[in-house]
């Protein structure tokens, strides 16, 4: 069976002026596709096996190469966007034809230049289409363990769960929501620490360093932000969480151990509804 978006191993069964037929090795000619002579390796014969790309052609044809593609399917890769539509944006795979991202299958808009981070599926046309929900292709058997750092692209913000990331841009991990500090942004690359690698091998993961590690970095920020509004902000540990999240991307508690940190360092003081740098 010729299968389209996968690499397979096929026979040439006939050669003809413009190209080869290839079929499945052993099957004839029942079902065959055709690699044109620009794509065909010198000093081929009938019978020789070769390891080929289905796709369409720009009429649509089922036709096959033997230039590697970026994408096969049930896989995932950056692809930088070549030009936009009417229909959706255009992607360099390393093919003849560029692949469509349709409007429907975008996470966000995307323009020229941008590189996105795609699968492939196939479409209710047959033809093989990109979409930036690569979910269903992350793998879950990274090399990562507790502690490590890490590195991916957020490809999903959920409400309830929080952001969902590509880690080397193929394996599945989630910063959890009550782990989002600051803006985290969909498309954007984020640097992170595996907090737990789960029974299906999914990586949960941290923005934040460990709490020793972090309550010195917040303490620091802290300090920055005061400097840079003068030595006086507007509220204090005592003021609501939303405020404090609202003005220094940090939880309550993470504040209130922040400004711990410089009290006992003597390098600020608590007024009333404010804090003061010394």
């Amino acid at each position: 069976m010729l299968r389209l978006g996968e690499k397979q191993q096929l026979e040439i069964v006939k050669k003809v002026d413009f190209g080869v037929y290839l079929a499945e090795e052993g099957m004839g000619q029942e079902e065959r596709v055709l690699l044109p002579a620009k794509q065909v390796p010198e000093g081929s014969r009938v019978g020789d096996i070769l390891e080929v790309f289905l796709y369409r052609d720009s009429q649509d044809r089922l036709i096959a190469t033997t230039r590697q593609p970026a994408l096969v399917l049930g896989q995932t890769a950056e692809l930088t966007v070549v030009q936009t539509g009417r229909i959706g944006a255009f992607l360099d795979w390393g093919l003849e034809k560029d692949l469509l991202l349709p409007f429907k299958e975008q996470k966000k808009k995307v323009n020229t230049g941008d590189k996105v981070l795609v699968s492939l599926y196939i479409d209710k046309s047959k033809r093989l289409c990109a979409t930036m929900n690569v979910y269903p292709n992350l793998r879950t058997d990274s090399p990562y363990q507790k502690d490590d750092r890490v590195r991916g692209r957020v490809y999903e913000i959920s409400g309830n769960f929080g952001a969902f990331v590509a880690v080397d841009n193929q394996y599945s991990g989630l910063i959890p929501k009550k782990e989002l500090y600051g803006r985290v942004e969909l498309g954007e690359d984020v640097e992170a620490r595996v907090v737990k690698v789960h029974e299906d091998g999914k990586l949960e993961l941290s923005i934040r360093e460990k709490a020793y590690i972090q309550m010195e970095k917040d303490a620091q920020e802290l300090l920055s932000l005061l400097e840079q509004k003068g030595g006086r902000l507007p509220f204090n540990d005592k003021s609501s969480p939303e405020i404090i999240r609202q003005n220094t991307g940090m939880s309550k508690n993470e504040f209130k151990r922040a400004v711990g940190n410089l009290l006992k360092a003597g390098k600020i003081e608590i007024a009333e509804n404010a804090i003061l740098m010394i």
